[in-house]
């Protein structure tokens, strides 16, 4: 009734490389435009209390990335995630859940939402009606990292979901990227803690 599918592992329309993880989710329900999981995927994470410089980095990237035919993944938070779809609307994005495809969380996201579904793809395990909660939001993040050929970190705390997403996407063999930070920044150590660990340096789009 909401216009959308459920996706089930092993059939023709999993997104392939969601499929090759361990624990690939069993089901996924999904709004939006299914042939945009047919492409390359690339995901751009990032901190909630993103700095201005980073969200318009976030926009950029993600604009960029788009234009070249990557489609974007994020995870629809405030912050570098709702930057990041926000850039790569017009060339593809995608949102990955952590409740249920028809819960708007959070709420200042309303119309980025509405254009995803409308433009883009929204995607959980979650089933429909229900809210985000705390244990949701790592699971989500091997989706995230799951879907794609390597993950954007865009300024991230020390302890942060985002080095979650970066940590399951090295043990998805997916690439990790990290844009760097000032070291007197909280938001960046995080993304210079994953270079220092081996990430790829990224100053812009090219590099990814």
């Amino acid at each position: 009734s909401l216009g959308g599918r459920a996706l089930f592992l092993g059939e023709a329309d999993y997104p392939r490389a969601l499929a090759q993880i361990e624990d690939a989710p069993p089901v996924l329900s999904a709004l939006g435009q299914p042939q945009l999981l047919t492409r390359r995927m690339v995901g751009v994470v990032g901190a909630r209390n993103a700095s201005l410089i980073g969200k318009r980095l976030a926009e950029s990237f993600a604009s960029e990335l788009a234009a070249a035919g990557v489609v974007v993944v994020s995870g629809l938070a405030r912050g570098i995630d709702a930057s990041a779809h926000a850039g790569a609307l017009t060339g593809g994005t995608v949102a990955v859940m952590a409740g249920g495809v028809d819960v708007i969380y959070p709420e200042e996201n309303r119309a980025l939402y509405t254009r995803i579904k409308g433009e883009g793809m929204l995607l959980s395990e979650i089933p429909l009606g229900v809210e985000p909660q705390g244990r949701h939001f790592p699971r989500r993040n091997r989706i995230i990292s799951g879907l794609c050929s390597g993950v954007v970190v865009i300024e991230a705390a020390e302890m942060s979901g985002s080095l979650i997403t970066a940590r399951m996407a090295l043990e998805q063999g997916r690439e990790v990227f990290a844009v760097p930070g000032s070291p007197l920044d909280p938001r960046s150590k995080g993304g210079n803690a994953l270079i220092r660990q081996g990430a790829t340096l990224t100053e812009c789009a090219a590099d990814v």
